[in-house]
């Protein structure tokens, strides 16, 4: 089934930028815009911004951009249909549907379809635990041993796979479901080779068999993986059994409980980061939902910029064992690099926040994680002390490597604050830690543009193998770091060689080159003035060029009739002015939102790019009526400009390839003629260059 476009508007009407983006970053007013941390890369000041008046959001760091619906797909990792879903359930529309034909059918999603098989295997293991005999007496009871209530059991979909080789997957297959998607979804496992395709009559069997399972959740709550625990004593078989990585599911990017918890670590402004699944149930059943697990896995830094979109604060709960707190410290190292502030609690010895909580209540264990949180320098080396005692060579490792952990802090005054308080701790002069701290910074910042120099090289060097060739690793007698490095104006290169301006309105006159114009493999000057013409089009185009002069005439038409005949070379520019010749000669002329929610994401992205402007004029500008010309107080003259300056770089451009044959020929004939015709082009540089006010040699 297909969203019919009636739908897909009332979505694209409904669908407030702001408060879309509300739901995962904390925004923040400036000037027109809204601001924020990227949700999608890593960053200590805001470079993210929204306009709520274009409908569009824009990442002036790591270049991400698009509508509310684009940042559905980018934010939750969903295809186009997916994202219209979860727009519609948000704003309560109905969601009307046209019969999709047979090809379409097969070339469905696939993330779409994984995503549709998890949710129905969350629903049949769910329906098990409540409604089959076997999960009433034996997977219902284990979690009311756990002290789970009902609701708790339902607001996080627990649910209990039968003690059967295949039920599942027979009942999914009954119910219309592919085993290959059944496979990919890491709920059905292949007889022998996972890999396998999957044969008719193969044998298969239940991945998660005899298990109550644990639904994992992405942040808008699509059921993505599972885990899922033994109740068995088999000593033969693991005791936790997770999803494998697949399509939806990368398990160092995901939190278990995000989805349950997001809100609330919003609101209190800290997340509680724990171990395990049970212990975050358990927490949020006693009130405490503002906690999310690793899930066993080492935390990893896409975790913690997870937890960077709710709040900047991380409380880390983990067991009083030694391996516990070993683990603590390796991720607080992490967190802090991050720009996070990260405290730390250690429960009485035998104690874990599950039992701990049920032990003496959620007043209780709140009090005594207020008490007990330690900032990471203080907890580190009461810790270490203890280990290091009046050895003065453990001593000084100890310092050293709080000093290392104080020097990932990308806030100054954070990093003055730490360095203070160590060197009371440990009774050393500030300065000598600041020193070391230095010699540690610089030795990163080198390893750091070591390592990206080699990056570069070898990619390098990858893009110029053949197609279907991959550099697997470097060959023993190639040295990356000695690669020449590129610049900037490789990205442009193939330009038209079949341009034949105009002479309509701008009084220049009329260049015709008589020999092929072979364009260089650098082009920036005529990349750059097509990307100034279409950046007009899409933000202008409907607009009048000149009302005193010309009006009813639009930038669109104005620009169009200038440029007639001339094409562009940059492929994404090519594709948009094309766009607005085919339309305008349909009597449509484009406006900014064709652009920005246009379906082809490179095109979606390319406008949002250009109608997207970093800085604005100041509020206590208007205050104080100091005026600022905007564009549309200046549209003719703008218009004017980039048009001789395209017919300029394309002129520059011919001089430059009659040189370069004048040069290889030395029949004399054959240079008069090429001699005349760049006499003629400097001709028409030089009026172009009195037009446009700029000097030019002779």
């Amino acid at each position: 089934m297909r969203i019919d476009e009636s739908t897909i508007e009332r979505i694209r009407q409904s669908a407030d930028i702001a408060d879309v983006i509300g739901d995962y970053v904390s925004l923040k007013k400036k000037g027109a815009n809204l601001w924020a941390c990227c949700p999608f890369h890593g960053e200590k000041s805001p470079s993210f911004s929204v306009s709520p008046a274009k409908g569009i959001y824009k990442c002036f760091g790591c270049g991400k951009a698009g509508d509310a619906i684009r940042f559905i797909m980018d934010i939750e990792g969903l295809g186009y249909g997916e994202a219209l879903r979860h727009l519609a359930k948000k704003y309560g529309i109905e969601i009307q549907e046209t019969q999709l034909s047979d090809e379409q059918q097969l070339a469905q999603n696939e993330r779409e379809s994984l995503l549709i098989a998890l949710n129905y295997a969350k629903s049949y293991y769910q329906d098990n635990l409540f409604q089959h005999e076997e999960g009433k007496n034996i997977a219902y009871p284990y979690f009311k041993e756990r002290g789970f209530s009902d609701k708790t059991i339902r607001t996080f979909e627990l649910g209990y796979s039968l003690d059967n080789w295949d039920a599942f997957t027979k009942e999914a297959v009954r119910n219309g479901y592919n085993v290959d998607i059944l496979v990919k979804a890491g709920l059905t496992i292949l007889k022998g080779n996972e890999n396998e395709t999957v044969q008719q009559n193969q044998k298969t069997f239940d991945r998660f068999r005899n298990r109550v399972t644990f639904p994992i959740h992405n942040v808008s709550g699509k059921v993505i993986a599972f885990g899922a625990r033994i109740l068995k004593n088999d000593k033969t078989q693991a005791k936790y059994l997770n999803s494998p990585e697949t399509e939806v599911y990368h398990k160092s990017n995901v939190l278990y409980g995000i989805y349950q918890a997001k809100n609330a670590i919003r609101t209190k402004d800290v997340c509680y980061l724990v171990e395990g699944y049970t212990d975050v149930i358990s927490l949020h059943q006693a009130g405490i939902e503002n906690v999310v697990a690793s899930s066993g896995t080492s935390l990893t830094i896409e975790q913690i910029r997870l937890i960077a979109r709710f709040s900047q604060n991380i409380t880390v709960l983990y067991d009083g064992d030694p391996a516990g707190i070993k683990a603590s410290l390796r991720g607080m190292d992490m967190i802090l690099e991050e720009g996070l502030n990260v405290k730390l609690v250690v429960f009485p010895e035998g104690e874990d926040p599950d039992s701990y909580v049920q032990k003496i209540g959620s007043d209780a264990f709140v009090e005594y994680i207020q008490k007990t949180a330690s900032d990471f320098i203080t907890f580190k080396a009461e810790l270490s002390l203890k280990e290091a005692g009046s050895d003065p060579f453990k001593r000084a490792e100890l310092i050293k490597d709080m000093v290392a952990s104080i020097s990932k802090i990308p806030d100054s005054i954070k990093r003055s604050v730490f360095f203070q308080k160590t060197a009371n701790l440990m009774q050393i002069d500030e300065g000598i830690l600041i020193a070391e701290s230095n010699k540690i910074s610089l030795e990163r910042s080198k390893q750091r543009e070591k390592d990206n120099q080699r990056d570069a090289n070898r990619q390098r060097l990858q893009n110029d193998l053949p197609s279907g060739v991959t550099l697997s690793k470097p060959e023993p007698n190639v040295n990356f770091d000695d690669l020449p490095s590129f610049s900037e104006e490789d990205e442009f290169s193939g330009f038209p060689t079949d341009f034949i301006p105009n002479n309509r309105t701008t009084n220049v006159q009329n260049i015709q080159p008589n020999i092929p114009v072979s364009p260089p493999k650098v082009l920036t000057g005529i990349a750059l003035q097509e990307k100034e013409c279409v950046r007009l089009l899409i933000s202008h185009g409907i607009k009048e060029v000149d009302p005193g002069v010309a009006p009813g005439v639009t930038l669109m038409q104005y620009i169009l009739s200038e440029i007639d005949g001339m094409n562009f070379g940059t492929p994404i520019y090519h594709d948009i002015l094309t766009m607005c010749r085919e339309r305008f000669t349909q009597g449509v002329v484009l406006d900014t939102k064709f652009f920005i929610s246009h379906s082809n994401p490179t095109i979606q992205q390319e406008a949002i790019n250009l109608v997207t402007e970093r800085y604005s004029a100041s509020e206590a500008w208007l205050k104080y009526e100091i005026i600022v010309p905007t564009e549309d107080d200046k549209l003719a003259d703008l218009a004017y400009q980039n048009i001789l300056r395209l017919k300029k770089a394309f002129n520059d451009q011919q001089m430059k390839d009659l040189m370069q044959q004048l040069a290889k020929t030395s029949d004399a004939d054959e240079q008069t003629h090429l001699l005349g015709l760049f006499m003629k082009a400097k001709e028409i540089e030089k009026q172009i260059s009195k037009e446009l006010g700029t000097v030019v040699g002779r």
